[in-house]
């Protein structure tokens, strides 16, 4: 009678099958497709970042995009944060990133708030001259940069180490400048 039983659930699972409902095993097998359907979608957000970051001839690797606009334009593989204002390039630093469990995100993005002694609720250190663009993600002064140099790392804030830099910067981006992170 086991064996009727086992039959009779297989004939089931493939007459269901073929109407269209899934049983585990090929739920199973069909997960793969999904994994293929996600990074099909990652790769063409990656394409689309890359067209994004042709870069303007010169040694400081600035995007195209930041020559159009008021923009934070930031490099990581150059580490600088350049404030560039339809196309002419008014403030330049060192800039220091997140590290590798706390990356600072690539992208565009807006400068949606700005905080002149601002102090992480999170980590509670200090934040002087905060420009936040993505989450809690901003571009702000750190002694710690200006102390420790590259020897660190940040929660994933793009850090400046140059307070007059960073002061200056902060006094001319406005909100809603656009900022772009990229590694080209």
């Amino acid at each position: 009678m086991g064996i009727l039983r086992k039959l009779g659930a297989t004939t089931t699972a493939v007459a269901m099958l073929g109407v269209g409902v899934l049983t585990a095993a090929t739920t199973a097998e069909a997960a793969p497709a999904a994994k293929t359907v996600v990074a099909t979608k990652a790769a063409v957000a990656t394409k689309a970042a890359a067209k994004k970051t042709v870069l303007v001839p010169g040694r400081r690797h600035i995007a195209k995009v930041c020559m159009t606009g008021r923009y934070l334009c930031i490099n990581k593989k150059t580490r600088k944060v350049m404030f560039i204002v339809n196309g002419k390039l008014i403030a330049e630093g060192d800039a220091r990133f997140g590290a590798t469990k706390t990356p600072t995100r690539n992208g565009s993005f807006k400068v949606y708030r700005k905080s002149k002694n601002h102090v992480s609720s999170i980590y509670h250190s200090p934040m002087p001259d905060a420009m936040f663009f993505s989450g809690g993600q901003a571009v702000h002064y750190s002694s710690d940069f200006k102390a420790r140099g590259y020897n660190g790392a940040s929660h994933g804030c793009v850090n400046m180490r140059d307070r007059k830099k960073i002061d200056f910067i902060f006094s001319k981006v406005k909100i809603g400048d656009k900022v772009f992170v990229y590694n080209a």
